[in-house]
């Protein structure tokens, strides 16, 4: 990863502009083209360093539901578990933990319902009874950037 690499990285963190060719400003930032923009984008994704590049919404001000869930899965049933965890669409992240609750994962659904239906579909797919449901009381932070060239 190169400087303008990391450049890309800290301006892509900011945001970007909702038009029709957002990248010409990073060109303009980062002076390369917007082609070289595009294939650094591409190489960044392929390598692991952006998983996801798109809009960021407040989901509770849309009428969501939010709530972290943790799960006390057997060493040997982890893969399993993560695959069908990681199937439910309404599901946004999901690690493991070296804890007694080992799978932690983020709920976001329309309605407290459906995160109740998820969570029970998940007890009988994987066998997993023990299930935390944790919905949030109040939020005081849900973003964060990186400095790619301090590395922080």
């Amino acid at each position: 990863m190169d400087n303008i690499d990391k450049q890309l990285l800290n301006l892509l963190q900011e945001g970007l502009p909702v038009e029709h060719r957002p990248f010409l400003i990073l060109c303009k930032k980062l002076g390369v083209s917007e082609e070289e923009i595009i294939s650094r984008i591409e190489k960044l994704k392929s390598q692991g360093y952006i998983r996801r590049l798109g809009g960021i919404f407040n989901s509770k001000n849309l009428g969501y539901f939010s709530t972290l869930c943790a799960m006390k899965v057997p060493e040997k049933s982890i893969m399993h578990t993560a695959k069908i965890v990681n199937s439910y669409d309404e599901i946004t992240h999901n690690y493991i933990r070296d804890d007694e609750y080992n799978m932690w994962f983020t709920i976001i659904a329309p309605s407290e319902h459906r995160i109740v239906e998820i969570i029970e579909n998940i007890k009988k797919k994987t066998l997993v009874e023990d299930i935390l449901n944790l919905p949030s009381n109040k939020v005081f932070k849900v973003k964060v950037a990186l400095d790619v060239i301090k590395n922080i």
